[in-house]
């Protein structure tokens, strides 16, 4: 038995040795073929692909090195990459290959901004246009030149807010809500408590809409030198155009295939079509990637993106979260690193939790005693997106950055019509008067709604100290602007409520002057989260997790695939309220504005 035994404990270990000696050559064959293909040729024209919503950075373990990776670039790889290339001598030129982009006007607007940096520095860059709409069009019209795939069309059918009320479905199944809204223009809450918007929704959603609409035109009108009532006549009379028709009203400067403009490319470079193109991802693993290389001073950009949620919170639903201990890691990471002299805020989030965006701003203005900190905010920075700005010395948007938003809300779902529906019936025995009223499976009274109410103004009340604080205005020149109102980053800033115009760059030159850096250095930035690769993963030996990364990255994709069905609006919120069944007090963007 002794023996079986001792020969069965051989056998396993040999075992685990084959298995740990396949993954490290699994491991040895990625890395080395991963190393190989960071050569780079002498010469080449740099093909960069620009798609979809353009998330703020990449998820965890996104791809394999083996294979490529479909998901699209991030917009901290886009930004990075437009900025290496102006002083690489290697690139010839870039091409962006323009299809499918649905990214926000800001995030729209701050790669316009890179691009006409890039131009400025001698390169010149070329739009490719394969079945454009409205934003692919308006990110073309920043490049040298545009070209429109031969046998496509063209959309421009102008800019559309979209709105979807929930209430009457709900209650054809039995389900309703009550809400506390502080205060009018805290129109979140409206999808599941209206059937139509407010007068006060009506009108932020207009505003936000014109002033994406006057951005649009004048940026088309600014670069392709026709003017604003000329194109705004083809997107009311035209709407959809052949690329040939297009040419002839100089929307375009080209027509051609994919093919022809390899030929065209590798004629004038001399070099076959194999041998012409670096690929956007390619390109960054081979100059250094996205971490810090050198062992100069550095300014960490701390990454809060998607809904703000209480801790253990983080991994409910689909979407991209940022919690409170994430949070106080990453700025732990950028105090603790000699290296950072200063920290840049950076935010794409719409708000969420009121307490979790409470804590993060403690936590912020903590940190902020030891390092100066730079708020930068992208798409969105609103509700509770704003509030974490407030650590900022100085708070920069995009001019249609969605912010603002000052302003809670709280939601009870009652499921009591869903449970006469269906024939379950519920006994509750109680001590205390209100020990019943927080359940979904009834409406509050009168006296628990009071309360209800009560406790939403607190929350908004401490919002408004906060903002009157750091922006050094009264409560109530602040409750002027706030009741939850959106404002685009132009108008915010005309109300007080950001100090600069500008992108990620623009906060960054701020925070080397508030940490007195060389004027004349160029500071690494260190992002953080640090979002780690495959290899890392696999190094550590922490493969559960690497397999949790991926398979998340491919749920989204997948959910993605379901659009318009998953990416209704609002549904995102109804994931994020239906976590728990008690009332939860929000501090959370209410509009959206996008544009078809």
């Amino acid at each position: 038995m002794a023996n079986t035994n001792k020969k069965k404990g051989g056998c396993f270990r040999i075992g685990c040795l084959t298995v740990i000696v396949a993954v490290l050559l699994f491991g040895g064959l990625g890395v080395v073929a991963h190393l190989w293909g960071k050569r780079l040729p002498e010469r080449f024209v740099l093909r960069v692909p620009v798609s979809g919503q353009i998330d703020e950075h990449q998820p965890d373990a996104s791809s394999f090195p083996l294979g490529g990776s479909r998901q699209p670039l991030s917009l901290e790889e886009l930004l990075t990459l437009l900025d290496r290339v102006r002083t690489d001598k290697r690139v010839d030129s870039v091409l962006l290959e323009i299809d499918g982009l649905n990214a926000p006007s800001a995030k729209i607007q701050e790669l316009s901004t890179s691009i006409a940096a890039l131009r400025k520095s001698g390169k010149k860059v070329t739009a490719f246009l394969v079945t454009p709409e409205d934003k692919d069009y308006q990110l073309a019209t920043a490049c040298d030149a545009i070209i429109a795939q031969k046998g496509s069309w063209i959309t421009l059918d102008g800019l559309k807010a979209e709105l979807f009320f929930l209430a009457d479905p709900l209650k054809k199944l039995g389900v309703s809500f009550q809400a506390a809204q502080w205060k009018k223009y805290k129109s979140a809450v409206e999808s599941f408590t209206r059937n139509a918007p407010s007068p006060e929704n009506l009108e932020e959603s207009n505003a936000l809409l014109d002033d994406a609409w006057a951005t649009y035109l004048d940026a088309v009108s600014r670069q392709r030198r026709i003017s604003p009532e000329a194109f705004r006549q083809v997107i009311d009379s035209l709407a959809v155009l052949t690329p040939e028709k297009a040419l002839g009203l100089r929307l375009i400067d080209r027509v051609a295939t994919d093919r022809e403009l390899e030929k065209e490319y590798a004629q004038r470079l001399d070099k076959p079509a194999g041998e012409l193109f670096v690929g956007g991802k390619e390109y960054i693993d081979a100059t250094g990637g996205m971490k810090p290389k050198g062992v100069g001073d550095r300014i960490a950009v701390v990454n809060i993106t998607g809904m703000i949620v209480s801790d253990g919170a983080s991994e409910m639903g689909d979407g991209d979260r940022t919690d409170v201990t994430t949070l106080k890691q990453a700025l732990q990471t950028a105090l603790d690193d000699s290296k950072v002299k200063a920290i840049v805020l950076r935010i794409d989030s719409p708000g969420g939790d009121a307490l979790a965006a409470s804590t993060m701003l403690e936590l912020l203005d903590e940190a902020k005693t030891k390092k100066p900190i730079v708020a930068s905010m992208s798409g969105v920075a609103a509700s509770g997106g704003y509030m974490v700005a407030l650590a900022g010395s100085k708070i920069y948007a995009e001019p249609m950055t969605v912010t603002g938003s000052i302003g809670v809300f709280s939601l009870k779902p009652d499921v009591s019509g869903l449970l006469e529906k269906t024939g379950i019936r519920r006994e509750v025995l109680t001590r205390g008067r209100f020990a019943d009223a927080e359940t979904p499976f009834k409406a509050f009274d009168d006296a628990s709604f009071q309360k209800f109410v009560e406790m939403t103004g607190v929350v908004y009340d401490d919002f408004i100290a906060k903002v009157a604080k750091s922006r050094k205005m009264t409560a109530a020149q602040v409750d002027a602007v706030a009741g939850g109102r959106v404002w685009s980053g132009k108008r915010a800033l005309e109300v007080g409520l950001v100090d600069r115009l500008g992108g990620l760059n623009d906060a960054v030159q701020e925070a080397k002057k508030l940490a007195r850096m060389d004027a004349k250095a160029k500071p690494e930035l260190l992002y953080l989260p640090v979002r780690k690769t495959w290899l890392e993963y696999l190094l550590a030996g922490d493969t559960s997790a690497m397999a949790a990364s991926l398979t998340a990255g491919i749920v989204r994709e997948s959910l993605g695939q379901l659009h318009p069905l998953a990416n209704l609006p609002g549904t995102e919120v109804a994931r994020f309220l239906l976590r728990t069944e008690a009332p939860q007090v929000l501090a959370l963007d209410p509009v959206e504005v996008e544009i078809k």
